[in-house]
């Protein structure tokens, strides 16, 4: 019986071994992660041709009161809404002559785990959409949203990412496995894309509202069920 048991904890240590070495991680909406706002924007195809001219393109680091993305529901909950932080008559860069926006909005809310802290892992994002009343303007543009995972190494050096749109209900997507470089950078969060908006139109644009999902971690519940394992065969023996 002493073999049997020494046999079964070395291949419990083996496995224990392989789940460490590829990390299986969930995470889910947290306002205490989800510190970070991005803004990339170009001249969007409707400026394009009725205004030649008018818009840009550039990208930044932006706060989240400016994407927009506000928390609620102790940090769990977060809505996320068209851009009228540019929005600015008079300004052709930004504002279209018709009042139309003049560019289209790439803006980002999310969580950047840098230093390598996900390197070599499975990454599984969780959300539940309440709802997403996301529509078109005036001039027929559309308004989207989508969920992210991205992976990048040293430098921000692209490594790949996964997205699905932001549909109501549960959902999850993952990330199979991250680079294990000591620098590796891993991104999870929501992008809104659609052209800046006038604050005075704004709510008919529609949002969508996103709440956690609260997932138990997969290591703890692999290991807890191998030491289970063990226990259960030495009392046998």
């Amino acid at each position: 019986m002493e073999k049997r048991v020494g046999v079964v904890l070395g291949m419990a240590c083996a496995l224990i071994c392989v789940v460490s070495a590829q990390a299986q991680v969930n995470v889910t909406v947290s306002q205490s992660q989800m510190t970070d706002g991005y803004m990339s924007w170009s001249v969007d195809p409707y400026t394009a041709t009725a205004f030649p001219g008018d818009g840009g393109s550039a990208a930044s680091g932006w706060g989240l009161s400016a994407v927009p993305a506000v928390f609620s529901g102790g940090g769990t909950t977060v809505t996320l809404s068209p851009n009228v932080n540019t929005y600015a008559p008079g300004n052709l860069y930004w504002t279209n002559p018709d009042g139309s926006g003049a560019n289209d909005m790439s803006g980002s809310t999310y969580c950047e785990v840098d230093g390598g802290g996900l390197a070599s892992s499975e990454v599984t994002f969780t959300f539940n959409v309440l709802s997403n009343t996301l529509g078109t303007d005036a001039w027929g543009r559309q308004y989207s949203a989508l969920a992210f995972i991205k992976d990048f190494g040293p430098g921000y050096s692209f490594n790949g990412q996964v997205t699905t749109p932001l549909t109501v209900g549960t959902d999850s997507i993952t990330y199979p496995l991250t680079g294990g470089n000591p620098g590796e950078i891993v991104q999870f969060g929501f992008t809104l894309n659609g052209p800046d908006a006038n604050p005075a139109t704004v709510a008919s644009l529609g949002d969508v509202v996103i709440t956690a999902v609260p997932e138990p971690s997969t290591i703890g519940l692999v290991v807890c069920g191998l030491l289970g394992a063990l226990v259960i065969r030495r009392r046998k023996a």
